[in-house]
């Protein structure tokens, strides 16, 4: 009798995953989902995509070793200078809300310049170093977020995790006496 209860289960399992198989695709191929990046996700769309893209960057990023040295004066520099170059127009400088860039973003980069609480991030600690350094060098899929690897050695992509270490508490001079870029620097450019 168990055992036909469980077939019996089964067989109707199996029914609501073929169902619901044949219908998730029926709304893929029915191009009714708004994928213009001037309507949000829905809330369940969101929250999937968010953790989606949480956990598998806490996965890949857990097991990436820290440079002890990410305080230095000459790292600070040169992923400043970086930054500013590469990043800015998307995750802004202090005293800035937005760029013409970002006001057509979906979803709208983070505010880098600002704590880490305003961006839901919190920027303390080696994971936030590790989640860093993984994002800029891979990139985030459909997201504008682009992989900086296959231009920028490991060493150019730490320098840019220092400078975050610092931005947020940095006021606009400061920015722009550690974003300057001499005439003799590396990296000219993108």
């Amino acid at each position: 009798m168990a055992v036909r209860n469980f077939l019996s289960c089964a067989k109707y399992l199996l029914v609501a995953a073929g169902i619901t198989g044949v219908g998730g695709l029926a709304f893929l191929y029915s191009g009714i989902y708004p994928m213009g990046a001037d309507v949000p996700h829905n809330a369940l769309t969101y929250w999937g995509l968010e953790t989606l893209r949480e956990r598998s960057i806490a996965q890949a990023a857990s097991d990436i070793k820290v440079p002890k040295d990410l305080d230095s004066a000459e790292r600070l520099l040169k992923g400043g200078a970086d930054y500013n170059d590469m990043c800015a127009g998307c995750h802004l400088q202090p005293d800035k809300t937005q760029t013409d860039f970002t006001l057509g973003l979906y979803p709208a980069p983070p505010n880098l310049s600002s704590n880490g609480s305003e961006h839901g991030h919190d920027d303390e600690g080696e994971y936030a170093q590790q989640r860093q350094f993984w994002i800029i060098k891979h990139g985030i899929k459909a997201s504008g977020m682009p992989a900086w690897a296959p231009g920028h050695d490991d060493e150019r992509i730490w320098n840019m995790v220092a400078f975050l270490k610092r931005l947020p508490g940095l006021s606009s001079e400061q920015y722009q006496i550690l974003t300057a870029r001499g005439e003799n620097s590396e990296g000219h450019g993108h």
